[in-house]
């Protein structure tokens, strides 16, 4: 994966000094948390930290992986927005926040998506537990094997919904990979986290993110709140096509977390640049490829390559285009036939080029013609 790849080197480089125009980049504002992290959502890139892998309570943060499975369920069609779910006891008695659904009462999955997201209520977030996994043991099951498979490695769930207990935990990290994830592959249900309030039953609920009001860039996503687990907020903001995400554990109230939160992505969005370098799927170069039904073919990279550099900086950045010269047909979509060199921003990337199309070998003539001019080449 692309992310993935990036990530390993741009974690590399955090603690070096880089500079805007020459200038060195100022540390961190110092904020009210017990831990935080600062990422670009595009590279990965880490701007701030602090004890990022530390493990923390996540109290109702646990809820957007929570809701990172409903919307899983949703897309592939196991689910309708539309549905009516039953309350059951276990959820209609559930400690906490809540959404004041009904005992046996149906309630469509959009509403209890809502109430999971806007009021983090509790009842909603087991309800919805249970209609997806039958009992919310089992969805726990989909919650741990989901943290698994995105890379949370600090990362271990107990219930749905983010109540206390001893092996429930999370990192700022971890937390931030899941908001990454929730951006990148839901976006037709990211819309959820940027509302502000909504009624149910008659009673109107705000939602608990403040940022939401105080800062037009910020869409997302979620608070949290134990008495154990500090004030939580996972915020994700946008502007001028550049996207942070910031993770806040452990704040010590919550206008506490609101203005760490905002504190970080000002800092990030004032002395960081992230940048589109090379498009994917457009053609970087040509490459001669030996015994093919067609030669040269283009080559270039699978996906979009963005950096982040400290701003004004991003005019220094250079590409080198490196194709390898003994190309042989056949060749797919997946072959690498060279590299791609960045640099720029006191970083160095290095990405696989592959053709941008499949190149089929060529008749016997063209091959044997091709294995001579070999032994010469």
């Amino acid at each position: 994966m692309l992310r993935s790849f990036l990530a390993c080197l741009l974690l590399t480089w955090f603690a070096s000094a880089p500079s805007i125009a020459g200038t060195p980049i100022p540390t961190a504002p110092a904020v009210d948390a017990r831990a935080y992290i600062l990422i670009d959502y595009r590279t990965d890139k880490i701007l701030a930290a602090k004890d990022a892998v530390a493990r923390m309570e996540p109290a109702s943060l646990t809820k957007l992986m929570t809701a990172y499975i409903v919307f899983e369920e949703l897309a592939a069609g196991k689910l309708k927005l539309t549905e009516a779910v039953t309350v059951s006891e276990h959820a209609w008695r559930s400690e906490g926040s809540r959404t004041f659904i009904e005992l046996g009462k149906p309630v469509s999955v959009e509403m209890l998506i809502l109430g999971m997201i806007v009021q983090s209520g509790n009842d909603a977030t087991i309800a919805l537990a249970e209609r997806i996994a039958g009992t919310e043991d089992t969805f726990v099951q989909m919650m741990n094997a989901q943290a698994k498979r995105l890379g949370m490695v600090g990362t271990h769930f107990e219930n749905s919904s983010g109540l206390p207990s001893p092996g429930h935990y999370t990192t700022a990290r971890d937390m931030s990979l899941l908001a990454v994830a929730m951006v990148r592959d839901y976006p037709q249900y990211y819309k959820y986290y940027s509302v502000r309030e909504f009624e149910y039953n008659g009673i109107k609920q705000q939602n608990r993110n403040g940022l939401l009001g105080r800062d037009p860039s910020v869409d997302g996503l979620k608070t949290g709140h134990t008495d154990s687990a500090g004030f939580c907020l996972v915020t994700s903001a946008l502007r001028d096509g550049m996207r942070l995400i910031s993770v806040v554990l452990g704040s010590t109230s919550m206008k506490g977390r609101e203005n760490a939160s905002a504190a970080l992505l000002n800092y990030g969005f004032t002395f960081y640049d992230t940048k589109l370098i090379v498009k994917g799927g457009v053609k970087l170069a040509a490459a001669q490829v030996w015994k093919a039904e067609k030669s040269p073919i283009d080559v270039g990279i699978k996906d979009d390559l963005y950096l982040t550099v400290p701003r004004g900086e991003s005019s220094g950045i250079k590409t080198v285009v490196d194709v390898q010269p003994r190309l042989i047909a056949p060749l797919s979509l997946s072959s690498t036939v060279g590299e791609l060199r960045v640099a720029g921003g006191g970083q160095t990337l290095t990405m696989p080029l592959h053709p941008l199309q499949d190149v089929a070998a060529g008749g016997w003539w063209r091959r044997l013609i091709d294995t001579i001019r070999l032994w010469f080449a």
